[in-house]
């Protein structure tokens, strides 16, 4: 699987945050989906930066030797496919070339599936933001606060 690394330019935001919109609101079906004006918005940041490829993508935030993993997400079409750890470990990769020591990143804690990514990928759980998500039929659940020391 040959992933490609994108630094989206201005002119191409709104159809390449499109795209990414589409796979994220596949991906987060239950919750609010960010919309391409708001992936655009991040992106529109020197600091933000994405990794992307067909089946998904990993976007994240860099400022001085950190950096945040704002979201993950992978079309439930290919999950299970190792798509999500190749994105995670680019993700990783550019956010030590970037100068980062250390990632942070916060996830559901019904996501199962991402708890395992990440823990078998050596991010540690540092706290709880209760109620931090809202799922489309109104009921919240809390956020678990994870990070890891980068290489």
């Amino acid at each position: 699987m040959r992933l490609r690394r994108v630094t989206l330019l201005r002119s191409s935001f709104m159809t390449d945050a499109a795209a990414l919109a589409a796979i994220h609101a596949a991906a987060f079906d239950n919750t609010r989906a960010w919309s391409a004006d708001e992936i655009a918005s991040l992106l529109d940041s020197r600091l933000t930066f994405v990794i992307h490829q067909p089946e998904g993508f990993a976007l994240g935030r860099a400022v001085a030797d950190e950096v945040e993993l704002l979201t993950l997400a992978v079309h439930p079409a290919a999950r299970r496919q190792g798509h999500a750890r190749a994105l995670l470990l680019a993700f990783e990769d550019e956010s030590e070339n970037r100068g980062a020591a250390r990632a942070y990143l916060e996830v559901a804690q019904d996501n199962i599936a991402a708890l395992a990514l990440y823990k078998a990928a050596g991010y540690q759980t540092t706290g709880t933001r209760p109620a931090y998500y809202r799922h489309k039929d109104g009921s919240q659940i809390a956020a678990s606060l994870m990070e890891k020391a980068l290489n």
